[in-house]
């Protein structure tokens, strides 16, 4: 089973809840934590794995070679993402806004365009203490996470429960992290910024044909609109974590929930079987 585990907005709780959610079923099953949120992965901070090997992810992006060029700019009226430009006798291409489709070398009618491999990030795998874990960085200043995030998914071990932190928003990072999940838990806080980016996440998820639940994080600090919501839209709150400063106080030490309040990895174990009865 593949659980992937999203917000609308960032610092909802996600972190907290992927990490928790691993380490809760470690000893009753088989478990995989996999961070897709490439360009701040965080996971490590809780679970301080042992890193055991690593891959560097690439894409391919264009070479031109201009002694075969004629200048027709078909390249560039192909390319979607304006990566490639034709101005007069000069060909100008933008490696940090492809995303390696190969449409202009495949439709160069002089065969001028050749494809050459650009590093983009980098996805580390190993274990930490009972749960396997995979993570990917983005490089520092690249713009195309998704090539990272289907890289690292590509470790996912189907023999596993897979948790997949996904990236906060509803770009496309985020299907793509989200997409061939069994489930998604949404994580949100009862305020009206976490009740108008989870009816985002809703949509998003349902566009994907995903079933989800949500995890009503901060309980306490707001007000019952997302709660109201939620019954609204047939949307189970599979788990509600209070607001608690003893949480927060973990949380900044690095400390998972379940590690320094015992207690809440019944909680969780709870909430996994209620995703298995509600995923059907």
């Amino acid at each position: 089973m593949i659980i992937s585990v999203a917000s609308g907005k960032g610092g909802t709780g996600k972190t907290l809840v992927a990490t928790s959610l691993a380490l809760s079923l470690r000893n009753i099953d088989r478990v995989q934590l996999l961070d897709c949120d490439v360009e701040e992965p965080n996971d490590h901070v809780f679970l301080k794995p042992e890193i055991v090997d690593s891959e560097a992810v690439s894409i391919l992006v264009p070479s031109v070679d201009e002694s075969k060029c004629t200048y027709c700019g078909k390249c560039a009226q192909v390319c979607a993402f304006n990566a490639i430009a034709v101005l007069g006798n000069h060909v100008l291409t933008f490696p940090q806004l492809c995303h390696g489709c190969g449409a202009c070398s495949y439709l160069c009618p002089e065969d001028a365009i050749s494809e050459e491999s650009r590093e983009t990030g980098i996805v580390e795998w190993g274990h930490a203490d009972g749960v396997g874990y995979v993570q990917g960085k983005l490089t520092v200043g690249e713009a195309m996470a998704p090539p990272v995030i289907r890289k690292v998914k590509e470790y996912t071990n189907n023999d596993d429960t897979a948790i997949v932190d996904v990236p906060p928003g509803t770009s496309c990072p985020v299907v793509e992290a989200i997409k061939d999940s069994d489930f998604c838990l949404l994580v949100t806080e009862p305020t009206p910024f976490g009740l108008n980016d989870l009816a985002l996440a809703v949509k998003t998820v349902r566009e994907l044909n995903i079933p989800c639940g949500v995890v009503l994080n901060r309980a306490g600090v707001g007000d019952s609109r997302v709660e109201e919501y939620c019954k609204k839209e047939n949307i189970p709150v599979l788990l509600t974590i209070p607001l608690d400063i003893e949480i927060a106080r973990l949380y900044s030490r690095g400390i998972p929930l379940v590690e320094g309040l015992p207690q809440w990895k019944e909680s969780f174990l709870k909430l996994y079987n209620r995703v298995k009865s509600t995923d059907g």
